[in-house]
C-alpha cells in the first residue's frame, strides 16, 4: 500500500481529490494507512479500502481501484480483485494506469490459472508494456517481469518463465530491497510448479538468504509475512 508521502507525489492524486473529497479523503488514507501500518494486508483493510475510494464514488479514481486491486490481490483474494479490474477494462486510462492495470490483470489472469487469456491479453498489449517499461524505476520493470513470469508457469512453460524472471537484469536495491524477495518468492512459487525438489530448495535458500541480508523491514509484521511467502511459494500458491 502506497505511504501517504507516496500518495502525494503521485502526479494528479492529490489534486483530483482536492475536488472530490479534499481533506477528509486525506483524513481517511492515513487513517487505513496506519491500519496498514499495523496490522498488515487483511480483508478488512481491503474492502474498507474499497468502500471509502471505490464503491462509494460515482467516478472512482484509476488509481484508487488499482491500489484497491492490488489489496485483494495481496489476500489472494483474487475473485474480487478480478472484479475491480472490470471496472478498468473500458475506462481511458494515463500511460501509467495502463500500465499498472496491464501488470494487474495478467498477474490475476495466471493466478486464477487462465493462461490462455493471459497469453493473449500479453500478446495484445505488450509492445505497450515494453515500450513504457523503458520509462519506469527499476522496481516497476521488476513488477512487470513478475507478471510475464506468471503468465508464462500459467502456461507451463516453466523455464522459460524461471529464466526471464531471473535475467532481466534487476539490480538490487540494497541490502533491504523487498522487491528482490518478491522476484524470488515468484521464483520459489514457479519451481514449485515443476515439481524438482531440488530446485524448489535451492530457491527457497535464495529467498532466505536475501532475508537474512536485512537489517530493518518497514513494517514490524513484514519479516512473518515475508517468511511465509516463502513457505506457501514452495507449495504451489502465490
Amino acid at each position: 500500500m502506497l505511504s501517504p508521502q507516496e500518495r502525494e507525489r503521485k502526479k494528479g492524486v492529490f489534486a483530483k481529490a482536492l475536488r472530490s473529497g479534499g481533506n477528509e479523503d486525506t483524513k481517511r488514507y492515513m487513517e487505513l494507512y496506519a491500519d496498514f501500518s499495523q496490522l498488515g494486508y487483511t480483508k478488512n483493510l481491503a474492502n474498507d479500502y474499497a468502500d471509502a475510494f471505490v464503491n462509494d464514488r460515482k467516478k472512482p479514481l484509476a488509481e484508487d481501484i488499482i491500489q484497491t486491486v492490488r489489496l485483494f490481490d495481496r489476500i489472494r483474494d483474487l475473485g474480487s480483485a478480478e472484479f475491480y479490474l472490470d471496472m478498468l477494462k473500458d475506462k481511458k486510462l494515463s500511460n501509467e494506469d495502463k500500465f499498472a492495470y496491464c501488470i494487474e490483470s495478467l498477474k490475476n489472469l495466471s493466478k486464477q490459472g487462465h493462461w490462455r487469456p493471459a497469453v493473449d491479453f500479453r500478446t495484445e498489449n505488450i509492445n505497450f508494456m515494453q515500450n513504457h517499461s523503458e520509462k519506469v524505476d527499476m522496481q516497476q520493470r521488476a513488477d512487470l517481469y513478475i507478471a510475464l513470469a506468471l503468465v508464462d508457469c500459467a502456461a507451463k512453460k516453466y523455464m522459460p518463465a524461471f529464466k526471464l524472471l531471473m535475467n532481466f537484469g534487476y539490480k538490487p536495491q540494497g541490502k533491504n530491497d523487498v522487491k528482490l524477495l518478491e522476484i524470488l518468492i515468484t521464483g520459489i512459487y514457479i519451481c514449485s510448479k515443476t515439481g524438482d525438489r531440488e530446485s524448489i530448495d535451492n530457491a527457497v535458500e535464495n529467498a532466505r538468504s536475501a532475508m537474512k541480508l536485512f537489517t530493518e523491514f518497514e513494517h514490524p509484521w513484514l519479516k512473518d509475512y515475508y517468511e511465509k511467502q516463502i513457505e506457501d511459494a514452495a507449495q504451489g500458491i502465490i
